[in-house]
């Protein structure tokens, strides 16, 4: 694992919501790392962050706090984090401050030492406030021109080559292309309910070619050809791409939506639960042809679900989500073979099988938090248990987990 690629890396990832007082947090602090041609699956129950992780990732909601990398570059980054260091800083320095003042009304002696201490814990309070407030600028420079910087080194690279050569049609071609060309859409998303996610005013030839003319492609004869290409891709056929998207099924709408994101040729697909919304039989279909096309194409998938045979099905990896937070992480057959943490015990323990005499004997396990883990002092961190598998866990729990293996 240690060797693949990193094609991207979550750190620290917060998504909250202000509800008027109350800060509701979506995604608390999750890290995890998605290798090149691998299908990772993030489940959980629902309102657990899962789909609000794969927004944040794309972009969809600017993040809290936390970092995005994607191929090596920063796509998103969040700045309350730094926010609060400066906040707590600042606390802090008046706390001392205050104590330093009243030893020296108390101890007059002391007000020359008292006064080069306070000197000094302002010197340091700058230091921090100014080390935060540069990451802050750098953070905002990433999260709003991570593109535009990612197309300006395009550009800077084809120039290069044609440094010594001369500039014919080929070259402006590829330059309008280089201009307009996005690092966030290499990462495209089929979202989960194919009827909303299709517009409905669009024929499905507008909606799949969509994306190539935002790219800059004007050529209307090779966007038709390529239109016709990735519809037989998909299982359908190239008579559909002049109908509107109440004309097809739920299966067939989201192997549309499938379409148009594998037209843009990502390097990796946000798949924010694909097959919920449809019957079992139909699940089968898509799920069967997304593996063609990992195959194919040799995409990256990050599979969102909640439908755990679905996901040990398609997933190489499987992170498991409760209450905004990454809780395990393991391959998926160590997942299923080893479960650590209670909450995900109890998660596979809700899996019904076709067996009339298992399911007589399968005792639901019911997870209670409160019951379950006392953090009161002992604090919990993402550890790793065994060998590339992590659990969320403190010091006790950690002794407890390594004693069952």
């Amino acid at each position: 694992m240690e060797n693949r690629e990193v094609l991207l890396k979550v750190e620290n990832l917060c998504q909250y919501f202000r509800m008027g007082r109350h800060v509701n947090k979506a995604v608390d602090n999750v890290s995890f790392e998605i290798y090149r041609g691998e299908v990772f699956g993030l489940v959980g129950e629902s309102g657990c962050g899962k789909t609000t992780t794969g927004r944040s990732i794309i972009k969809l909601y600017d993040i809290t706090s936390g970092d995005v990398y994607f191929k090596g570059r920063r796509i998103c980054a969040g700045i309350q984090s730094y926010k609060n260091a400066i906040s707590l800083a600042r606390k802090d320095a008046r706390e001392k401050i205050q104590n330093l003042n009243n030893d020296s009304k108390l101890n007059p002696e002391n007000k020359s030492a008292n006064d080069e201490k306070i000197k000094e814990i302002k010197s340091q309070l700058n230091e921090i406030v100014k080390n935060n407030k540069t990451l802050i600028d750098l953070c905002k420079v990433d999260q709003k021109y991570c593109d535009k910087l990612y197309a300006k080194d395009l550009v800077k690279e084809l120039e290069e080559e044609y440094k010594n050569k001369p500039k014919d049609a080929e070259y402006y071609k590829s330059l309008k292309i280089a201009k307009k060309a996005r690092l966030v859409t290499q990462i495209q998303m089929i979202f989960q309910d194919p009827i909303a996610s299709l517009n409905p005013r669009m024929t499905v030839q507008e909606i799949i070619a969509e994306g190539l003319i935002i790219k800059g492609i004007t050529d209307k004869k090779y966007i038709q050809e390529k239109v016709y290409e990735i519809l037989e891709l998909v299982g359908l056929v190239k008579e559909h791409a002049t109908r509107y998207p109440h004309e097809f099924s739920g299966g067939q709408k989201q192997r549309i939506g499938i379409a148009r994101a594998i037209i843009m040729q990502p390097d990796m697909i946000i798949a924010d639960e694909p097959v919920s919304a449809l019957d079992v039989s139909i699940q089968a279909q898509v799920i069967n042809l997304l593996n063609e096309l990992r195959e194919k194409l040799g995409l990256t998938i990050l599979f969102i679900a909640h439908d755990l045979s679905v996901v040990k099905y398609f997933s190489d990896r499987i992170g498991v989500m409760y209450y905004g937070k990454l809780v395990e992480l393991a391959s998926s057959d160590e997942l299923f073979a080893h479960p650590i943490h209670p909450y995900t015990r109890s998660l596979l323990s809700a899996i019904p099988l076709p067996d009339p005499v298992y399911e007589k004997k399968r005792v639901r396990m019911v997870y209670n938090p409160i019951a379950e883990h006392d953090y009161r002092y002992d604090k919990p961190t993402f550890r790793e248990i065994r060998p590339n598998h992590f659990v969320y866990c403190n010091d006790v729990e950690e002794a407890k987990y390594k004693e069952q293996f």
